[in-house]
């Protein structure tokens, strides 16, 4: 795709940009006041359906295939009437039969608070549609992963994770047999100053791994939050172990009269247009449905992350056959001296928990079941461990998260629960 931004200086990229709508622009900011509910969209309006649409036109434009372009951008604002890059599309086409334009929203300087208020709306289009753009040329490479998924159990049918920088969610399907199949990606807004949350309150969007803990229905919710919403575990163990404050953080839809919002708009949220949202509402499940949440991604191939897996596989092992064994004292040298288990229990009491379920196990093997490894790298390095845990001959056992820091060259668990 060769869309241009900026100054233009061939006529086939000066008619793109983007024309004054005020009605357009100015109608989100009614979005929080009590509105009844709209009606569902249209069948046809599937997914991801409006950005591509969208994209198609730039290419016309940047074809010279104007009129093409025109006929296809006021389609695409019948459809979405409250998508204002297609709105503003239309206006960009009129008016560049006009006058040359220079760059995007190319309007006299604001000269009253009504136009300073236009012109902050046109930058953060103008943002949203850079940010669109270049997730489409900077596509991730065929069958790759994201470097955190360095295994995944079958029994979480699918993955999430959110690049910040480019404003992008891409879905992901566990297919079995398969590994993680990339199946759709949506342009998402973050919180108003950014990322990396700290304390309530901050308008930040966290980093980190998350798990998705359960589907709120839009009927319950009020129209602010659109299609519906996935609550996500902020904070999790190492956030909280960090002194992170805060809660509350969701996967939501968009308010009525605006389609998408600006790349950092939200509160802490992630922000979705409703059609994408609505196609992630339907597929993912709640509990077992990682969301990693990253500055950047860094995509790899599958097979490059075997070796750290394997690399883990034999210390949680080895955790393992302590456990199934009794020895205590080489079980509790797993765990962090600062360690802080489920219901808050320090490491004293814990060493209580895993002494009654060592004994339960009256000689019997554990069998790890299901396994999940999600490794967080930032100041740290944390494994985000979850599996079922089974005694030799029983047909069930409780389902366990831990955490892991890796301290030199040795991981310690800093956090141990169940979850189901």
């Amino acid at each position: 795709m060769s869309v241009r931004f900026g100054a233009a200086p061939a006529p086939a990229a000066r008619a793109f940009v983007i024309g004054l709508l005020v009605g357009s622009l100015l109608a989100p900011a009614q979005a929080r006041n009590p509105q009844p509910r709209r009606a569902a969209p249209p069948a046809e309006l599937r997914d991801g359906q409006a950005e591509k649409r969208l994209l198609a036109i730039y290419q016309l434009i940047a074809e010279a295939r104007h009129r093409e372009a025109l006929a296809q951008a006021e389609a695409l604002a019948r459809d979405y009437p409250h998508f204002q890059l297609a709105q503003l599309a239309v206006g960009d086409l009129l008016m560049a039969r006009t006058r040359p334009i220079r760059r995007l929203g190319d309007v006299p300087q604001p000269d009253s608070a009504h136009s300073l208020q236009v012109a902050a709306t046109l930058d953060e289009l103008r943002n949203e549609s850079r940010q669109r753009v270049d997730a489409q040329r900077a596509r991730p490479p065929a069958q790759s992963i994201p470097a955190q998924f360095l295994e995944l159990s079958p029994r979480s049918r699918h993955a999430i994770a959110v690049d910040a920088s480019r404003s992008r969610l891409y879905l992901f399907e566990n297919a079995d047999g398969k590994g993680l199949q990339l199946v759709a990606d949506y342009y998402a807004s973050v919180g108003k100053l950014g990322i990396e949350k700290s304390t309530e309150g901050d308008q930040r969007t966290p980093l980190g791994v998350y798990f998705i803990t359960s589907r709120l229905a839009a009927s319950t919710l009020k129209d602010f939050y659109g299609a519906g919403a996935l609550p996500i575990n902020y904070p999790n163990p190492l956030d909280q172990r960090r002194g992170k404050t805060g809660g509350g953080i969701w996967l939501h839809g968009s308010p009525p009269g605006q389609y998408a919002r600006a790349p950092l708009a939200t509160d802490g949220c992630l922000v979705l247009a409703n059609p994408d949202l609505e196609r992630i509402l339907r597929t993912v499940e709640p509990r077992s449905t990682p969301v990693v949440i990253a500055r950047q991604l860094q995509w790899v191939a599958p097979h490059s992350v075997s070796a750290e897996r394997k690399s883990f596989d034999a210390v949680l092992n080895a955790w393992r056959s302590a456990k199934s064994q009794g020895d205590m004292q080489r079980l509790l040298g797993f765990y962090a001296s600062d360690f802080q288990g489920q219901r808050q229990k320090p490491l004293d009491e814990w060493a209580k928990v895993l002494q009654a379920e060592a004994q339960a196990l009256q000689g019997r093997e554990l069998q790890l079941k299901d396994k999940s490894y999600l490794r967080w790298t930032d100041s740290a390095d944390t494994m985000v461990v979850t599996f079922g845990e089974v005694a030799k001959g029983a047909r069930t056992g409780p389902v366990k998260r831990q955490y892991w820091s890796r301290r030199g060259q040795q991981w310690q668990i800093f956090f141990e629960g169940v979850i189901g």
